[in-house]
């Protein structure tokens, strides 16, 4: 009786002994992951940039999507968040059919200790933003994210702008590329020029900038 009671003891040990190796090596092949939790972490960080906003002056901003009802408060990530980086020109913004010349670079939220800027899954130029240098990409206003293309129907040629983009605005709950779902999104981006459609006009570039 004895010696059976002692194997039992010895059984259960090994299970306990057993669960908790399955544990922590779930728990690290978690953390090895650069993504894990991250629906939850995109949404920590959404709320930490309310501090920034209202911490932040007149160099942040805080605009509702185009899709949104305008008349009403709504949920704050109904909104995109702007960091003002250089400001250009006091007139005029791109419309919806507009076609822009933007240059940008895309990131999302920065992850330790992988990439502490954060992943660069796009971007038109390299190495410093230089308004002459820089590659630019053209393409209608309406042809990007909801987050993109209301941050380009508030700019002015010769902005420069750090824009924060709840994943409600961009991809949602779909992967993208090598964007997983759920993903904030952040651009420094810059508009150079935009015009209507079988419109042609002079290169931003040429006209001093």
């Amino acid at each position: 009786m004895k010696k059976s009671l002692n194997i039992l003891l010895m059984s259960l040990l090994c299970l306990l002994t057993a669960g908790t190796v399955v544990s922590c090596s779930e728990s690290e092949d978690e953390e090895a992951n650069e993504f894990y939790n991250w629906k939850e972490r995109n949404d920590a960080f959404w709320l930490t940039l309310e501090d920034s906003l209202s911490r932040g002056g007149t160099a942040w901003r805080k605009i509702k999507s185009f899709t949104k009802d305008p008349t009403t408060a709504g949920a704050n990530t109904d909104y995109i968040y702007v960091r003002v980086l250089e400001t250009g020109e006091e007139m005029g913004s791109p419309l919806y059919t507009d076609t822009v010349r933007v240059s940008y670079r895309g990131r999302l939220i920065p992850t330790q200790p992988y990439h502490l800027d954060g992943y660069v899954f796009d971007q038109t130029y390299r190495d410093d933003f230089d308004w002459l240098t820089a590659g630019v990409t053209n393409a209608v206003t309406s042809s990007f994210v909801d987050g993109f293309t209301t941050a380009l129907m508030y700019m002015h040629i010769g902005d420069c702008w750090r824009v924060y983009i709840p994943y409600q605005l961009g991809y949602r709950s779909t992967a993208k590329n090598s964007i997983p779902a759920y993903s904030t999104l952040i651009f420094d981006m810059a508009l150079v020029d935009y015009w209507q459609p079988r419109t042609v006009k002079q290169p931003f570039a040429a006209r001093g900038k």
